[in-house]
């Protein structure tokens, strides 16, 4: 450390523990510096005014005494005493001078930052680190001020001055009030970093966590063309990217979701200074804004950064300890320079939202209501909401918002916290999961839900809203009040169990939030959904699309699959990727992922299914399951669903995933099906590669001797079951009271069915809802010997509970 420097250390001297000196940001920039830099990670330099600084600014300036003064004054509950007093602190410390020991000392270190790089006067980013910020107990994310293109003397000296004034943004002092921080006793440290040309290329954000559900094990790696601030503003969705941590760590390129997003804006260097806003060319917005490899090596500096955090924050104080136990997952931000193509990180805080966590406390919120929604969007939590809709267009208008409304806005950006802290829900037309609405709504614990689009045209002040984010990504906002239930489950209390409680999972999106609860596994992994919602466009017409000759049709084709050139390609993909979700959720627990089931009018409602369905009279009996595989015609297309699962294992490291082939009705078409997947690159045994058939075809129970040399495992789908030994069309809704698991006929096949099953070795489990919604269902599963019983998540619970009555 430099002695002659009264009021600045260089971030190669900063250590975290100096965050009272210059603050949550710039210790975490000096923690970084210091020891990561060692390790392969690149970090802008530069340096710190400290908090000796600021308290010096104050007293030369003889601010300190009459910022006391006009807090006393203040009233936390007035908009307008906020509004008042914010602006008369501010303008204290704007109208001042620095002292000239202060002012020599700043200019003297930025020449030396400007030596460094080899430039007269370099460009800087200018940001605020408060001594109460980037805690893990409060994040400040966006109330203190940042200036970026700061590139001479005396923007950099009018930008300090600023951000001294920032620590009384209104937004600042609600946020202080919210959280029970001092307004004056609080520092403001300044830091000084050399900026990374990402206006030439691309920045983002990365989180070490899921960051909706707090689920661990993946890194969330949010991109965007341009300076990241971007992202934080709303104004567009980033690439969206989910590394596995666990098979990352073990070599495998585990990228096992790419989401492209509407790029449509960014940020770039304005001639004048700081930045300004430009268009990015349609071609550019239709690529991702990081490659493979790239998104790999910050994922592995993501790892490394989170564990020495981890390890750090472990060795610190016991509250410390108590809040953070072993784990402290991260809030990066990175940007990459367009000049150099070189990678940054440029700042690491603690993820605030998840990290207090210290009960395992499962608390589900379930909507009750039948009804379409008014609106969708993407939901950020997982809690319902209610309350009159306030349209508010823009920040000059919060004054108009009561505590326990609905706020409905374009975007929110840190000028808006006063007023979110007091809302029943918010709503906006812009946004991402990780835009401002986002981050402080996670933090409050408040329902949003944001990119919506057209909220603030759809929605009419006055007008009752229920804001739903119960069901994953999608967020719903339903006309008037809908009832809804809160239960909490203590999940330390959950008793253990011989029979094996598994999960039914047909939604990704659901799978993280899923794995908290108590299980085994997922005993049924649908792909229908993914083929429905993600993919859309039926296999075939994707396998043989250049040979489509209706223009309408390749147009809406195109559209849905505009990222890629290769149409096989973009099915592989999408399906993979929804497999890996699921099974890194569970990870290293099974995962058996049944082939596609969907019947022949089911594939016809996809888009292009009318070129390659038939009219079927009964579906549920017909071209479906083992056979569908086997058709010559439809052959290319499981082809496709076997690559996905191919990728999935091998190169995302999910060796956790087995499959199951349904509706498999003789023992030939289930060997056929096994040679066809092993052409395919399936092969069973191999790579421990396990094959489950279902059980739901009287066959496979009359032949289970026979079925049993060629699956190694079971699971009865006891609809089909039903069904089939009934005599029962169960989509018939004339005779749907014919229809009855709990048939003494069902009962006695699925007893008989597990007995020999047992003969031979083979597990069987069961992934209907019969044992959740049939009353003694469950109490003759275990009887009868059953391995394990898959349900839907929101049965497992109660399924569990079932069981505990029946051991007692």
């Amino acid at each position: 450390m430099d002695e002659s420097q009264k009021y600045i250390i260089w971030f190669k001297d900063i250590k975290y523990k100096d965050i009272p000196l210059v603050g949550g940001k710039n210790a975490s920039l000096g923690e970084m510096c210091r020891v990561l830099s060692k390790k392969g990670i690149n970090i802008p330099d530069g340096f710190a005014l400290t908090s000796k600084a600021y308290w010096y600014y104050l007293r030369f300036n003889r601010i300190d005494k009459q910022l006391k003064e006009i807090f006393n004054k203040f009233n936390r509950k007035s908009l307008k005493s906020l509004k008042k007093t914010g602006e008369t602190a501010r303008n204290l410390i704007l109208k001042s001078e620095f002292p000239e020991d202060l002012e020599k000392e700043i200019v003297g270190a930025y020449k030396k930052l400007s030596r460094k790089y080899k430039e007269n006067e370099t460009d800087v980013a200018v940001r605020s680190s408060g001594t109460c910020e980037d805690l893990p107990e409060a994040s400040f994310a966006g109330q203190f001020e940042t200036f970026l293109n700061v590139s001479n003397e005396e923007q950099l000296l009018k930008a300090i001055k600023k951000c001294f004034a920032s620590l009384f943004n209104n937004r600042a002092i609600a946020y202080k009030e919210e959280k029970g921080f001092s307004q004056i006793k609080i520092a403001l440290s300044v830091g000084v970093q050399k900026m990374v040309r990402s206006d030439l290329a691309s920045s983002g954000v990365i989180f070490t966590l899921d960051t909706e559900t707090g689920f661990p094990n993946v890194i969330l790696i949010n991109s965007i063309w341009g300076i990241g601030e971007m992202i934080v503003k709303g104004r567009i969705t980033p690439d969206e990217f989910y590394v596995f941590k666990p098979t990352l760590k073990q070599g495998f390129k585990t990228i096992i979701r790419k989401n492209l997003g509407r790029k449509t804006v960014k940020y770039i260097y304005d001639k004048k200074g700081g930045i300004k806003e430009i268009k990015v060319p349609r071609k550019k917005q239709l690529e991702f804004s990081l490659n493979d490899d790239e998104i790999l090596r910050l994922s592995k500096w993501a790892l490394i950064i989170e564990d020495h955090y981890s390890k750090l924050f472990k060795k610190w104080t016991p509250a410390t300890r108590r809040l953070t136990k072993k784990w402290m997952p991260q809030d990066i931000e990175w940007a990459k320079d367009g000049k150099s193509g070189q990678l940054f990180i440029v700042q690491s805080r603690p993820e605030t939202v998840h990290t207090p966590k210290t009960t395992r406390v499962y608390q589900e919120y379930e909507i009750q209501t039948k009804r379409k929604p008014v609106l969708t969007g993407i939901a950020i939590g997982d809690k319902i909401g209610a309350g009159r809709v306030r349209v508010i267009p823009d920040v000059s208008k919060i004054s108009q918002f009561k505590t326990g409304e609905v706020l409905v806005t374009k975007m929110t950006d840190p000028d808006w916290v006063p007023i979110m802290r007091f809302a029943s829900g918010i709503i906006t037309d812009e946004g991402s999961k990780t835009c401002h609405a986002a981050i402080i709504s996670r933090e409050l614990g408040i329902p949003c839900i944001v990119g919506t689009r057209n909220a603030t045209k759809v929605l009419k002040n006055n007008k009752i809203v229920t804001v739903d984010c119960t069901q994953g990504l999608k967020g719903r906002v339903f006309a008037g009040k809908i009832p809804f239930k809160v239960k909490k489950y203590d999940l330390k209390k959950t008793p253990k169990l011989k029979t094996k409680i598994m999960v039914n999972i047909g939604t990704p999106e659901i799978a993280f939030r899923a794995s908290f609860l108590p299980n085994d596994g997922v005993g049924l992994a649908r792909i229908e959904f993914i083929l429905a919602e993600k993919i859309r466009v039926h296999p075939l017409a994707l396998y043989h699309y250049k040979k489509i000759k209706n223009k309408k049709l390749k147009k809406l084709i195109a559209e849905i699959t505009v990222e890629h050139k290769d149409k096989k390609e973009f099915f592989i993909k999408e399906l993979a990727e929804g497999i890996a979700q699921i099974a890194s959720a569970f990870f290293p627990k099974e995962v058996i992922v049944r082939f596609s089931d969907f019947k022949t009018n089911e594939y016809k409602n996809l888009v292009g299914g009318g070129l390659f369905e038939k009219e079927e009279t009964n579906p549920m009996l017909g071209f479906r399951g083992a056979c569908r595989y086997l058709d010559k015609d439809f052959q290319p297309a499981f082809g496709m669903e076997c690559q996905a699962i191919k990728r999935a294992r091998n190169v995302f490291g999910l060796k956790n995933i087995a499959v199951m082939i349904p509706f498999c009705r003789t023992v030939e078409e289930g060997k056929k099906v096994l040679d066809l997947m092993k052409r395919f690159g399936l092969e069973r045994s191999k790579d421990n590669l396990r094959v489950y058939v279902m059980c739901e075809i009287p066959s496979n129970i009359i032949l289970v001797d026979q079925f049993s040399k060629i699956f190694d495992n079971y699971s009865i789908g006891s609809n089909d079951l039903t069904q089939l030994l009934l005599g029962v069309d169960r989509d018939n809704a004339k005779i749907a009271q014919i229809f009855d698991e709990s048939n003494e006929a069902v009962k006695r096949a699925i007893e008989e069915f597990i007995k020999k099953a047992h003969q031979y070795r083979k597990k069987v489990s069961i992934c209907g809802e019969a044992p959740a919604s049939v009353p003694g269902f469950v109490e003759f599963l275990i009887r009868c010997g059953i391995d394990s019983i898959s349900v839907n998540p929101d049965s497992v619970i109660k399924t569990i509970f079932n069981l505990v009555k029946i051991k007692k």
